[in-house]
This record gives C-alpha cells, structure tokens and sequence, in this order.
C-alpha cells in the first residue's frame, strides 16, 4: 500500500498505549527485511533512514528513499517514511521530495537555547509542508563521533520541566528523551529509569519516542511502552543480524562469489528480529507493577 503518514502511526499507537517500531534501513536488504518482518507481525512500521545513511549513499536520500516507497507500496501493512537524525538544514528541505512524512532535527548536542532554535525553526517548515518534527532533549550517546557519557548521570538525562517548556515553545510534534539507553550497543544489557520516564509522560504532551532501544532486554521494551513511549527506534539490532547472518555464510561457502547466496541469509535474519521486535512494541504484554521487571541476564540481540 501507499506510505502512511507517520502522524497517523503514532497517534493511533499512543491510544492503545501501545508503540510503533521505526527500523533505520542502509541497503535496499534492511528495507525488505523491514517490511517482510512487519507484514509477518501484522504491524504497522516506520522505515527510516539517517543522515549518516543519507552521507553512505553518496549524500542523496532519493534512491534509498524512492526504492522503500516502492517497497513499501507493495506491502500488506501500513508503513511510514522518516528522516531521521538530520543535522544538515539542506537535507532536511529534502525530507517532503523524498517522500518523508516526519523528520528528527538532531540538535540536542548543541547548547539549549540553540537547540531550541533550531527544532523550533525546523518545525515551522515542516508544519507548512505538511510533516511531523521530532525533536531530543537530553544526551542519548554512542553515536560515532560523538562522546558517549554515562546514560545515567543526571546531566544526560532529559529534564521534565525543561521538556515539557521546550516541546510547548517548539512547536514540534514528538519528543527523543535521554532515560537511560545509548546507541550502537551490541548487548541488550541497558536499563531505563522508569521513574523518570513516567514522570517525562505526564508532563510532556506529545509522543515520546526512544533511541537506542537495540541495547534493551525485552523487557524493558515492554516496561518502556507502557510507561509512554510510543516510538521505538532501532538500527544496530539489524546490522548485527545482518552481518552474523553473511558472515556465516561466508564462513559456511569460502568459494561462494554471489552476493545473493550470502545476503539473503542476513536479509531473513533482519525480518525475524523486525517482526519480534515490532509486534513486541505494538501492543506490549502487560508488565509487572513495578514497571521495570525483576533482574535478568543480558539477552542477546536478535539475530546475533
């Protein structure tokens, strides 16, 4: 079916207190495994793809963008397309050609009055073009490049009072809170502070959304939705599956030269951590009372 407004997504997922899993896709592979775990689910799905995915393929987000629409036109269930992470104004102009309907501003490395100014800015366009912003407030590390700080000293953690001033004087639509996960994490091993997320939940009037959700156990994915996140975004948790997926292949057949023997391994291994993932996050189980479960050893990312 055609692409779906992101908008629609979350607001829909926020009614069922439940969430929608936006998967960051690179290769045309990430977006088909998206799509087959999702229609496997029976789940609505958001595919994204980063700035950083945006600079691999050689700086222009068309080609990956109009081949996940294509994609997507042909699945059996809702999907979205966002742009996320955007740091470049110029590329953020490029989010509605691509066919996008939200987009992240990535500012929250900057100093607070400027990332102030510049989702709110960001939010003024997008609105007059028709796309949801999300916005972060707090410091969710790991990102190449970038100091990665304790995800839970208290100057990394995103304020309440201060994100619910800053979402109202933004104008934008959705919120990336820093409660305790970190990007890039290869082991499931990350814990949220739940408090603090129900706190940021009843202050903050718009959808909140997670990053770096591949380095959580499960459940605390399900103790993360039903403390008010509505969007769960994950990428590292694919490229592991993928590249566990070649790499035993490769391993398996050290004469095999066609790329398709080796990726369609990996390609099955995203969808079936995409349509755990995502249906997990779509209408969770019902969680302990305590929110946050009793302590569990670290899982394995799917596919890894």
């Amino acid at each position: 079916m055609p692409l779906v407004d992101a908008a629609g997504l979350l607001t829909a997922a926020r009614a069922r207190r439940g969430a929608v899993a936006a998967f960051n896709v690179i290769t045309l592979e990430h977006v088909e495994a998206v799509l087959e775990g999702a229609e496997h689910a029976g789940v609505p799905v958001i595919l994204q793809i980063s700035e950083n995915a945006v600079r691999y393929r050689r700086g222009d987000p068309l080609p990956l963008a109009r081949a996940a629409t294509a994609a997507a036109s042909a699945a059996a269930v809702p999907a979205a397309l966002h742009l996320d992470h955007v740091r470049d104004p110029a590329l953020l102009r490029r989010a509605a050609e691509a066919g996008c309907s939200s987009v992240m501003v990535d500012a929250a490395h900057l100093p607070y009055r400027e990332n102030l100014a510049a989702c709110a800015a960001a939010a003024r366009w997008a609105r007059a073009n028709g796309l949801w912003t999300e916005a972060e407030l707090g410091v969710v590390g790991g990102k190449a490049g970038s100091p990665s700080p304790d995800p839970h000293h208290p100057a990394a953690r995103t304020d309440p009072e201060a994100a619910r001033s800053f979402t109202a004087a933004s104008g934008v639509d959705a919120l990336a809170v820093a409660v305790g996960s970190r990007h890039a994490m290869t082991t499931r091993t990350a814990a949220l502070d739940h408090r603090l997320l129900a706190r940021l939940a009843q202050r903050v009037p718009v959808p909140l959304v997670l990053h770096g959700s591949s380095g959580l156990p499960e459940h605390e994915l399900v103790a993360a939705v039903r403390g008010g996140i509505t969007k769960v975004n994950i990428g590292t948790a694919l490229n592991v599956a993928l590249t566990t997926g070649v790499r035993a292949a490769l391993v398996g057949d050290t004469e095999v030269v066609d790329p398709r023997r080796w990726l369609a391994g990996g390609r099955s291994a995203m969808a079936a951590a995409v349509a755990r993932l995502a249906a997990l996050v779509h209408h969770p189980p019902a969680a302990p009372e305590d929110g946050a479960g009793p302590a569990r050893a670290a899982e394995p990312l799917p596919g890894g």
